[in-house]
């Protein structure tokens, strides 16, 4: 009888001893933060993946990096035939390898590895769903410079000119290739195809935000995160200036491995992880004025023997979010030293400029402040920065 009581009153204990638990366990995640108030409070760049999905495989994939304080995002683009050495496999292979729909980690661990940053959320859409979410939002708008036409029917898929693409026609934008086309140009596609998507959503986010619509745009995405913390997120979105938005890609060579063509990012992809650093430090830069819009030119010339230098550097220079304007040879081909001359007048720009290459070697060259008068008739257009290569650059820095 006494061991039955003791009994009892143990079995007691431990259902009170759960029920506390639970208790505890209830009140914490009643009053956990959600994840986009922690990014917003914790003042970071939230990093997120999207990826557009086709039988299993990604067409495309994206990281947005966004920080709310200033509002400004960039866009990466991640080319599924990268070659990188896959530290989960071991082995020399496509980045997309890894890529499981129902279990996304690994992917995202590797293209946050790739780029030097931590991917802060995921989103995976497959094709069917894009076309359902752009028929939802009511289409997104595509300039389109020349008509396409399929290559064997003649028939133009899409005209020249300004094009807003349904569902269906969104989903052939992005996954049609031309005989002639290059990967870097199907890629800039698909790119501009994901920041005018985004945009659209930007402009429907009222709409989308209605119970009815959520359940539904929702309902399109895999994501491991609740339906309020996606609300919060794309509210966040909704808030980007996309038409100040960089675009970057991951470039490399092209070298075949096991019989496929792979990218190998450049400088063993140390160039890639210096131009996202550089293009977060430029997301959470406070701007002045209109300065922080401006896109600086630059040309680039080759003051070596070597062929081909100034169109290779000029390949970097555009990477960093730079236009450069013009490339060719130097006036002599024998300059020791690398050049940067800078005629845009803010010595600042310059000096970050030059730290791109790491060169210390800069004349600044712009117009006195008090010099007002413009003779139109000598007028001429003249880059932000004329970079001259000298034979202290190894093709990504100056040397010591």
């Amino acid at each position: 009888m006494r061991k039955a009581k003791i009994d009892a009153s143990a079995i007691l204990f431990v259902l009170i001893f759960l029920l506390f638990a639970g208790g505890v366990v209830f009140l914490v995640l009643s009053f956990r933060s959600d994840p986009i108030r922690d990014s917003l409070t914790g003042d970071r760049v939230i990093n997120t993946l999207f990826v557009i999905e086709h039988n299993d495989k990604p067409v495309s994939s994206y990281v947005l990096m966004y920080y709310p304080a200033t509002g400004r995002a960039a866009t990466v683009n991640i080319p599924g035939s990268l070659g990188l050495i896959i530290q989960s496999i071991n082995r020399v292979d496509r980045i997309d390898t890894v890529y499981d729909p129902r279990r996304i980690g690994p992917f995202a661990n590797e293209v946050g590895r790739l780029l030097g940053i931590e991917i802060t959320f995921s989103i995976v859409i497959t094709l069917e769903n894009l076309g359902k979410i752009t028929d939802l939002i009511t289409g997104v708008e595509i300039f389109i410079p020349s008509p396409v036409s399929d290559y064997q029917s003649g028939y133009i898929i899409f005209p020249s000119g300004v094009n807003i693409l349904d569902g269906d026609k969104a989903k052939t934008y992005i996954t049609y290739e031309l005989p002639d086309e290059s990967n870097e140009i199907i890629n800039f596609r698909r790119q501009r195809f994901f920041v005018e998507f985004i945009k659209r959503l930007g402009e429907q986010n009222h709409f989308l935000n209605n119970p009815r619509a959520a359940q539904i745009f929702h309902s399109l995405l895999k994501t491991g995160i609740n339906q309020k913390t996606q609300t919060n997120l794309f509210n966040e979105f909704a808030k980007i200036d996309t038409g100040r938005m960089g675009i970057q890609s991951v470039g490399g060579n092209v070298r075949e491995v096991s019989g496929q063509p792979l990218i190998f990012p450049h400088f063993d992809g140390s160039l890639i992880k210096e131009i996202v650093r550089q293009t977060l430090a430029s997301l959470v830069r406070p701007t002045e004025g209109l300065l922080g819009d401006r896109i600086f030119t630059v040309e680039v010339q080759n003051g070596t023997t070597v062929t081909g230098l100034a169109g290779r550097t000029a390949e970097l220079i555009r990477g960093f979010g730079y236009d450069v304007v013009s490339t060719g040879n130097a006036d002599r081909n024998d300059y020791e030293r690398t050049l940067i001359i800078d005629r845009s007048g803010y010595q600042h720009v310059a000096r970050t400029f030059a730290d791109v290459i790491r060169c210390t070697n800069i004349r600044f060259d712009s117009p006195e402040p008090d010099e007002t008068e413009v003779d139109i008739r000598n007028f001429e257009y003249r880059a932000d920065f004329v970079l001259i290569i000298g034979r202290d650059f190894n093709g990504r820095f100056v040397a010591n």
